[in-house]
């Protein structure tokens, strides 16, 4: 189905949003990173009779108004409601939603002449971060984890069993918001993002004897469970956007690889920062048995880390082990030179799309991505 031209959505943005990398559109303050900021943008024009404001920020999202349609869809006569838009605050990074808009202006402006952003791309960004809050409310139950974003987590507040429907009624909810877009294309492309989900979930619950297999299996996981969101939700608002199958891909590889890069970092950051910087409790996937890509490549210079991976570090000393060795190793900047790889290919990738601003702050946030402590 051919995706029609929408009128563009306004950017009305507030005074704290109105800076590009500087952090990039504030929500990237929490990205601590020392990568100097960028100069204030601002290109006012005008389009087909409209007045279209290209705002300070890139993105041109609001993310406070983003976050305020979110809970006004989730509204409910049950107390469901309320556990559902528990992490709708606007205190996560919502970085997928920052990503989305940015490729829809960046792409619009290589296939149109312009960056303007259409509402059904807007709604993308708002149900990509939909399916990641409520992928994170399941991953807290499976995990028994009671702290998230630096706060209480919604299954300890109100109970594994309420945590998991509010999950379901917030997919359910995107999952109507998809449908309205009624774009068959891009319904198919989003919700390939659940299956992965799921089965990414699955396959964390496993383990490969094999070390070549191990790595193949950790980077197929990453990619389900992070990757898979980022590259659908671009390659989805590139659709709308009208632009070709060439193009569609270069947003998918960007999305895949940005994605790659974040879980990368997130893994390195479980060894190397502490529970009061990340928000949640530092080497928490050891403690959950999940090997890695420190483990990994710390299990090339001490070998005695396999069987302990086969099991999942469940005996006694394992996880403290596992640590001293990860640190005596090389794992740790190995780790990190497999970030820059897929950074890299961000890079590589975007060039592929016409110089805007919206182009350039894709890189930029890419490298802070890459650089943050938290």
């Amino acid at each position: 189905m051919k995706a029609s031209r929408q009128s563009p959505v306004s950017s009305n943005t507030p005074n704290h949003l109105k800076t590009i990398c500087g952090p990039v559109y504030q929500q990237c303050s929490h990205f601590t990173t020392t990568r100097p900021d960028l100069a204030l943008m601002h290109q006012p024009g005008t389009l087909d009779g409209h007045h279209v404001q290209k705002p300070s920020d890139p993105a041109g999202l609001d993310l406070e108004e983003m976050f305020f349609d979110i809970k006004k869809e989730l509204k409910s006569q049950y107390d469901i409601e309320e556990i559902a838009k528990y992490y709708f605050d606007g205190q996560g990074k919502a970085v997928r939603p920052l990503i989305t808009v940015l490729m829809s202006r960046a792409i619009n402006h290589h296939v149109h002449g312009d960056g303007r952003l259409y509402e059904s791309q807007l709604q993308i960004a708002k149900i990509t971060e939909m399916i990641h809050t409520a992928s994170l409310v399941h991953d807290d139950v499976i995990d028994d984890a009671d702290i998230r974003r630096g706060k209480t987590s919604v299954n300890f507040l109100y109970g594994q069993r309420k945590a998991v429907m509010a999950g379901d009624y917030i997919l359910s909810v995107a999952s109507a918001m998809l449908a309205r877009i009624r774009n068959e294309e891009v319904i198919v492309i989003l919700s390939q993002v659940l299956a992965d989900l799921v089965q990414g979930e699955f396959m964390q619950l496993g383990s490969k004897e094999n070390e070549n297999a191990r790595f193949a299996h950790y980077l197929k996981k990453s990619f389900k469970k992070t990757a898979s969101l980022f590259a659908h939700s671009c390659k989805s608002v590139a659709v709308l956007s009208g632009a070709d199958e060439t193009m569609q891909e270069i947003a998918f590889q960007y999305g895949r690889n940005i994605g790659l890069t974040l879980q990368i970092v997130d893994d390195l950051l479980d060894f190397v920062s502490s529970s009061s910087v990340l928000g949640k409790p530092a080497a928490a996937d050891l403690k959950l048995g999940l090997a890695t890509a420190p483990v990994l490549f710390a299990c090339e210079k001490f070998p005695e880390l396999n069987p302990m991976i086969m099991r999942r570090f469940q005996e006694p000393g394992d996880v403290e082990r596992t640590l001293e060795l990860v640190h005596k190793s090389d794992g740790l900047e190995q780790t990190h030179y497999l970030a820059q790889q897929h950074y890299q290919e961000c890079l590589r990738i975007i060039k592929s799309i016409t110089p805007s601003v919206e182009q350039k702050a894709l890189v930029t946030i890419a490298g802070k991505i890459l650089n943050r402590v938290k």
